[in-house]
């Protein structure tokens, strides 16, 4: 695989909770599950930790477990993660450090691939139109509440106390079987997630984006999957965000396109096969 990939946080001076990595036969993209400022956790590491950790087990048993699935690599990957805390992070904590996450790994003639929660793998085909995946765990639960805060000015009160509230809903749905699955303390998210083989033979590139990096086509209509994937094969994954992040400077009020925040981290990998 030839790999490009970027990765910009949602603003200057903070740290994002990406994480974007590949191998010559294998590639891994996280994105960390936010939590609202002053909404306990459980850890004293932090989503940034988490997610570079989590990535860098994951990409490692990709690469050195042809043996395991790739959803066993990442339930390993999520064991190994969760070890690292130590006894004084509480990982039963509903707000303890979570992500979503894509994968994939060249596995003899074929690609497979794992995608969890609301991140995207694009699949680029030498024939017919590009196949997305991903966006697999949504909340219908608490749908009506996540309009009600994009309805809201942002910055403003209102939005901050409806955001806590939907934060709230979603982490005590999580991983019990009452809502969404994600990557975070208990190798059993790893069964929910959806993945597949491809062969390599019918495939020229794939991609993978964070929810913010997929507001490209997702959100902001700037073009087509097939449109975006020529953008990276022709620019690279750089020059994608870059318009996602000259459309949200023009919409900072999120008026235009209601969104629950005005700039998100924003990563994408593109890998030619």
């Amino acid at each position: 695989m030839q790999v490009q990939l970027a990765g910009e946080a949602r603003r200057p001076g903070r740290e994002s909770e990406d994480f974007a990595a590949a191998s010559p036969e294998a590639l891994v993209l996280l994105d960390g599950s936010s939590s609202p400022t002053g909404l306990e956790s459980g850890c004293r590491h932090g989503t940034p930790w988490y997610v570079r950790r989590l990535g860098v087990h994951l990409l490692t048993r990709l690469t050195d477990r042809a043996d395991r699935s790739i959803a066993e690599c990442l339930a390993d990957a999520i064991v190994e993660t969760a070890a690292l805390h130590g006894g004084r992070c509480d990982l039963a904590h509903p707000n303890t450090p979570a992500a979503m996450v894509v994968a994939a790994r060249r596995h003899g003639t074929a690609l497979e691939y794992l995608v969890l929660g609301d991140s995207l793998l694009v699949l680029e085909f030498k024939d017919g139109p590009p196949r997305v995946i991903g966006d697999n765990q949504r909340f219908p639960g608490g749908e009506e509440l996540r309009r009600q805060v994009w309805s809201t000015v942002p910055g403003s009160d209102e939005r901050a106390a409806l955001h806590l509230e939907y934060a709230l809903a979603v982490r005590a749905a999580r991983n019990n079987g009452g809502g969404p699955w994600i990557a975070a303390a208990s190798p059993k998210a790893a069964q929910h997630a959806e993945t597949g083989f491809v062969g390599l033979d019918r495939l020229r590139a794939v991609a993978a984006l964070t929810d913010g990096a997929s507001r490209y086509t997702e959100r902001f209509g700037l073009g087509s999957w097939g449109d975006a994937l020529r953008l990276l094969a022709e620019s690279g994954p750089g020059e994608l965000i870059a318009q996602v992040r000259a459309v949200e400077r023009t919409d900072t009020d999120c008026e235009r396109w209601p969104r629950g925040k005005a700039h998100d981290d924003a990563s994408a990998l593109y890998a030619l096969l």
